[in-house]
């Protein structure tokens, strides 16, 4: 569990709002853990929720919220401190989380994503036929000569995805909190450090996942909270960081692009490049000598929320060189390096491939005079 959500405080006894009947406890849930977990998530400015024991799903309405046409609009119960409506009733106020979870210890953990600046990628590995190929990355024509052979989970398709884009998957990221689902999944937690408003795959209006089982839990939305236990397991941090980083800039360019940023209309479907099928082979893992240029790619690509001309050529003739010296050495295959870095120019500076192209070749020729051993400081 991350060390911030260690913390220990003492219990309540504070009966349950009217009309709600706790359930019973999961097994394996120690006296007071919820309710511990509850306050050390709302002093991160998380605001949390209680879920139903042992499941995934806000604890139910109490009788007159669950009659049919009932609404939360005009709805007495948010005011009186009920944890009706689910994520709308998401508090960090420290009374009334003493109430709810010291009447229901039984109850599990949420957090409202929206107004704690989440941005949550949930990453699902159920066994699936694959869909269409046009439903694999939204947005993202697959042509028929790729071979999908392997492809089964979001894991792969995330993968895919990041490949295509030249840098490593948000599922390998340790600099940000990970949390592992009990179904095998996981969630990768960041925040939203610009004014930027960021919304659910569902429910919100988006109309698309950011991958084929890969979501994305945001506004209008909320995600388990490392440490809560359900019937199915555990929801546990993985080691690495324990609090959310930033919101990487090529993946905010990515939710944007399938239609997760609230306002944004969908742009029309672009095609893959004709060597994806690299891409494809890359994603299915890549070793340390691909992830030598990802770093370096992710500058290129982080261009892509600056004004033009505020570092771009730079970074791109140095990715490109030091491209130019791993390919020299025999660590990186040339198209597939080229590819990465033709992607990148493209995610930040679109419509200018001319001027990408003549710096990728002329850094690329420019490195490949000096072979570049990993681990190397040139």
């Amino acid at each position: 569990m991350p060390a911030e959500l260690r913390h220990s405080r003492s219990d309540s006894t504070r009966g349950a709002p009217p009309g709600n009947t706790p359930p019973s406890t999961p097994v394996g849930t120690p006296p007071g853990a919820a309710r511990s977990l509850a306050h050390r998530c709302a002093a991160l400015g998380w605001p949390v929720l209680p879920l139903a024991a042992g499941r995934k799903t806000p604890a139910a309405n109490c009788e007159a919220c669950r009659r049919p046409g009932h609404t939360r609009h005009g709805c007495p119960c948010l005011a009186e401190g009920r944890w009706c409506h689910g994520f709308h009733a998401a508090t960090l106020d420290e009374e009334r989380i003493d109430r709810w979870w010291g009447a229901a210890p039984q109850f599990g953990v949420g957090v409202s994503c929206g107004p704690a600046r989440l941005v949550v990628i949930d990453i699902d590995a159920h066994t699936q036929s694959l869909p269409p190929r046009d439903r694999l990355l939204p947005g993202i024509p697959m042509p028929d000569d790729v071979d999908l052979t392997g492809l089964a989970t979001g894991f792969h398709t995330l993968a895919v995805l990041s490949a295509l884009r030249g840098v490593a998957s948000p599922a390998d990221d340790a600099a940000t909190l990970r949390v592992r689902t009990p179904s095998g999944g996981l969630h990768v937690w960041y925040r939203a450090v610009d004014g930027r408003r960021w919304q659910c795959s569902t429910g919100s209006g988006s109309g698309r996942a950011l991958a084929w089982q890969v979501d994305v839990r945001a506004h209008g939305g909320y995600i388990i909270a490392p440490g809560t236990r359900t019937t199915a397991g555990a929801y546990t941090a993985l080691s690495g960081a324990p609090t959310p980083a930033p919101l990487p800039a090529w993946l905010a360019y990515e939710l944007e692009r399938t239609g997760h940023l609230a306002g944004a209309t969908l742009p029309a479907q672009r095609p893959v490049p004709p060597r994806a099928r690299q891409a494809v082979l890359a994603a299915g893992g890549p070793g340390p000598r691909a992830r030598a240029l990802a770093p370096l790619l992710a500058e290129v690509t982080a261009c892509a929320l600056t004004a033009h001309g505020a570092g771009f050529s730079e970074k791109l003739n140095r990715a490109a060189y030091t491209a130019g010296g791993l390919i020299a050495a025999g660590h990186l295959d040339e198209q597939a390096a080229a590819l990465a870095l033709r992607r990148a120019a493209a995610l930040a500076r679109p419509g200018q491939e001319r001027r990408a192209e003549q710096i990728i070749r002329g850094a690329l020729s420019a490195g490949a005079h000096r072979p570049l051993t990993l681990g190397s400081g040139r």
